[in-house]
Formats: structure tokens, C-alpha cells, sequence
């Protein structure tokens, strides 16, 4: 009988040990589902928080696309009106020399006239083919600045995590 205690003892001392050691696992398990849980949650946090960023970012490029388009077309509309008038001016020069050849009492003074047209149109067209280049390379610059501001926003936002 002596010996059914012991055992008995031993019985529930295994019993007790099993069942420490499962409640030890369960709580082990637990712990690292929760972990792994709360990890999973920061991870799908951090890619909300990037899929808006570039959501955000995306939507900026979409506006500094339009802003740069914008500024080409109205300047491109500015340069066609500078165009037009310099062309109605020519063309004004061009009929007041002719009116004035209607004139004329001599043929030096008709080639005087014809001359005088000539050189000022060579110096219009010099000058304005200069002055178109210098608007048009403006008109770049400040049409491609809003992309370039894109550009550089993304190297330094972007950059910096690779």
C-alpha cells in the first residue's frame, strides 16, 4: 500500500508537471501569436502609411505636371501674340515703304527707300530671332521647374530609404 501512495504521488506529480508544462507552451504560444500579431499590425501600419505617401506623392506629380503645362501654354500663347505683333509691324513698315515709293521723285530715292526697308527688316529679324530664343529658353525653364522640384522632392524623399 505504501508503494500505491508513492505511486499515487508520482501520479499527480506528472499530472501537475504535464499539465504545467502545457499551460507553459499554451502561454508561450499565445505570447508569440501575440507578437507575431502585433508585428503584423506595425507592418501593414508602415505599408498604409507608405501606399499614402506615394498615393500623396503621386497626386503632386500629377499637379506639377499640370502647373508646367499650364505655364508652357501660356507662354507659348504669349511668344504666338509677341510673334503676330512683330509680324503686323514688319508688315506695317513694309506697306508705309511702299506707299512712300508711290512718291518718290527719283530712282535713288526709290532705292534709298527699298534699301532703308531692307536693312531695318535684317535688323528686326536679328533682333527678334534673339529675343524669341532668349523668351523661349525662359519659357523652358519655368515650364520644366515645377517637374524639377518633383524630381528633387523624390530624391531626397525617396533616396534616403534605399
Amino acid at each position: 500500500m505504501a508503494m500505491r501512495k508513492v505511486g499515487g504521488h508520482v501520479a499527480e506529480a506528472m499530472e501537475e508537471t504535464a499539465a504545467s508544462a502545457f499551460k507553459d507552451s499554451m502561454s508561450g504560444a499565445a505570447a508569440g501569436f501575440e507578437k507575431t500579431q502585433a508585428e503584423v499590425k506595425a507592418n501593414m501600419e508602415k505599408a498604409m502609411r507608405t501606399a499614402e505617401e506615394l498615393m500623396s506623392f503621386g497626386q503632386g506629380n500629377v499637379e506639377a505636371v499640370m502647373r508646367s503645362g499650364r505655364i508652357w501654354a501660356e507662354g507659348v500663347q504669349d511668344l504666338g501674340k509677341s510673334i503676330a505683333a512683330t509680324a503686323q509691324a514688319q508688315f506695317d513698315q513694309a506697306m508705309g515703304t511702299f506707299k512712300a515709293l508711290a512718291g518718290v521723285k527719283s530712282l535713288k530715292e526709290a532705292v534709298d527707300l527699298q534699301a532703308s526697308l531692307a536693312r531695318s527688316s535684317v535688323e528686326t529679324a536679328v533682333n527678334e530671332t534673339s529675343r524669341f530664343t532668349d523668351a523661349s529658353m525662359k519659357l523652358a525653364e519655368q515650364a520644366f521647374a515645377p517637374l524639377t522640384q518633383r524630381v528633387t522632392l523624390a530624391v531626397e524623399k525617396f533616396g534616403r530609404t534605399a
